[in-house]
């Protein structure tokens, strides 16, 4: 499953790590460029979710009001959503824009997102629940990590790609063997197009690891500050729970386990903003290890009508 080549090649994409300032350099590059009617298009597995706002660092109302944005509070936090499910929404959103005569310009730090529009995916066979129960009964019973050693041994390929705690795709590859009898890694046809098929906007931000650690340290308080825990609250108080999708947010578990009594609120930040930047380190990973994604590093100083100047120097002269 993948974009077709002359759609995707019509598609921008300003990604990064978190924090490092994405949303207004997206902002900026539309407002340097209106005659190419940019459209943003969310490249975040957590700003789908409606109410998760705070956390997930949303575009504010006013700036969704100055420039569409596509992508946003789609789901219910108690769904799931698989990213063959989100290629396919964001292949249906691209054909619409383009249709308009729009640029689609994704913005966001999922670098399996990312991956997933510029190389495709395997979407593998349906799932079935009574796998799926049983080795999610095997992760309560033994640990998200057992099941992470027993996908190093059958497919050590998919495993090295994948965090021991991502529970949920951890179990879909041994589930993907179990209905197949082969690795998912065998069955993936995720290689680059060829270079003259590439879209040739693609572009990450790298900034300095200490001014983007500075960043994600002052972002998680200010977020708090805001009212990321009374949006927690609400969340808990909904009649039905967390999906295992939106569970993967950033610092929204930790939250809760705090108001069930598991570490103090002073303890939860310095989680929070540890397990933050060791994300955004696996971002930098991510988008480094993709040849279609060219480098922008920042020094942090500059304003984002700076960075988005910097971005249109990169990208190749005839396609804009």
């Amino acid at each position: 499953m993948r974009f077709a080549p002359e759609l995707l090649r019509r598609c921008w994409f300003l990604a990064g790590p978190t924090a490092c300032g994405k949303s207004g350099v997206a902002l900026a590059l539309v407002e340097r460029l209106r005659g190419k009617s940019l459209e943003i298009v969310s490249l975040d597995s957590m700003t789908l979710y409606l109410r998760m706002d705070i956390g997930t660092a949303k575009p504010t109302v006013d700036e969704r009001r100055r420039v569409p944005h596509h992508l946003f509070d789609l789901l219910e936090p108690s769904q799931d959503f698989s990213v063959a499910e989100y290629v396919v929404a964001a292949e249906s959103v691209c054909r619409d824009i383009v249709a308009r005569g729009g640029t689609p310009l994704f913005v966001g730090g999922t670098g399996l997102y990312l991956r997933s529009l510029l190389r495709g995916i395997f979407a593998g066979p349906p799932a079935n629940d009574e796998i799926r129960q049983r080795l999610e009964a095997d992760a309560a019973s033994g640990g998200a990590e057992s099941l992470h050693r027993r996908l190093q041994q059958l497919d050590p390929v998919t495993a090295s790609r994948l965090h021991p705690n991502d529970l949920r795709r951890v179990a879909r590859a041994l589930e993907v063997i179990e209905l197949t009898g082969q690795p998912m890694s065998a069955q993936h046809c995720e290689e680059p197009l060829a270079p003259e098929e590439r879209p040739k906007n693609v572009v990450w931000l790298s900034p300095p690891r200490a001014w983007l650690y500075a960043r994600i340290n002052a972002r998680v308080e200010k977020m708090l500050a805001a009212g990321w825990l009374d949006e927690v609250r609400s969340l808990l108080a909904e009649p039905q729970p967390l999906s295992q999708t939106a569970q993967h947010a950033l610092g929204y578990q930790d939250l809760i386990e705090h108001l069930r009594g598991s570490r103090s609120l002073a303890e939860t930040i310095e989680l929070i903003q540890t397990r933050t930047r060791q994300f955004a380190k696996r971002q930098h990973t991510w988008f480094r290890n993709l040849e279609e994604c060219r480098p922008l590093s920042i020094t942090g100083d500059e304003s984002a009508a700076e960075v988005a100047a910097s971005f249109m120097r990169l990208i190749s002269h005839d396609s804009v």
